[in-house]
């Protein structure tokens, strides 16, 4: 790679550190630039680099939304550690299982989440009237930890955004509560899924190291910008970056 692929795949990065940190979805900016600028690389490699850039990025967002929404830590970090674990038994399932299948699918389920979400406003924006047991709150979490964990593993796109609307929708967390707690996950999930492509040299680690840093810039920026702007302002970026994500993959799929 020369310095103009550097200079794509950095901004790239900071991009999706961005997006990332308010909703979820950056690997849908990093990973196509980077199967641009080396179109020969294996997509294992594609995807082990970026999940070096993608731990740096949730790690920075997670403490961002830590110092000003208080979370459940004690139910967090072992729905991390399950994620973690997930992922990566879902890193190590791709060579065995037809990805074409998924791609239908995922957009399947991204359409009705735009469709939910533009139908229910208030969803995300005003805190349950009754909130859930405690029961409910670790089912889910866990629940969630598990599925989403593996699908980030085995494809990736939009694990944030689907942890996101699951808290949302399951347990009536408004929106910027929500991606703190998909931070956190999203954290474990990346650190599996990067271990499992590291051991497997499936990681070019100087260049996920330089994207690690823009994307740990991007984060930043995203995860101020949710706080300080609330729940409308992540409402909105989640419809563009689903509607984004059902192109993008229609795209891929079909096009």
């Amino acid at each position: 790679m020369d310095v103009t692929d550097w200079l794509m795949l950095l901004p790239a990065a900071a991009a999706a550190g961005w997006v990332d940190a308010v909703v979820g979805g950056g690997g849908l900016i990093v990973l196509p630039t980077l199967l641009l600028v080396a179109p020969g690389l294996a997509p294992q490699t594609a995807l082990g680099t970026n999940k070096l850039a993608a731990v740096a990025g949730t790690a920075t967002a997670a403490a961002t939304f830590a110092r000003k929404v208080p979370l459940q830590w004690r139910l967090l970090i072992p729905a991390a550690v399950l994620a973690a674990i997930t992922a990566a038994a879902g890193a190590a399932a791709v060579a065995l299982i037809d990805r074409d299948l998924f791609i239908p699918i995922v957009l399947v389920v991204l359409i009705g989440v735009a469709v939910f979400v533009t139908a229910r406003p208030s969803i995300g924006i005003t805190l349950a009237t009754h909130p859930p047991s405690r029961r409910k709150v670790v089912l889910v979490v866990a629940l969630a930890a598990g599925l989403v964990g593996a699908y980030d593993g085995l494809l990736g796109p939009g694990t944030g955004t689907f942890l996101i609307i699951t808290f949302a929708t399951l347990l009536g967390t408004e929106f910027v509560r929500a991606a703190a707690m998909a931070k956190v996950i999203n954290c474990g999930s990346n650190i599996g899924a990067l271990i499992y492509f590291g051991a497997t040299g499936h990681v070019l680690w100087a260049l996920g190291a330089a994207m690690a840093l823009a994307n740990i810039a991007g984060a930043v920026l995203g995860s101020r910008m949710a706080l300080d702007r609330g729940a409308e302002f992540v409402r909105a970026v989640l419809l563009v970056v689903v509607v984004a994500m059902v192109i993008r993959l229609g795209w891929q799929q079909f096009g």
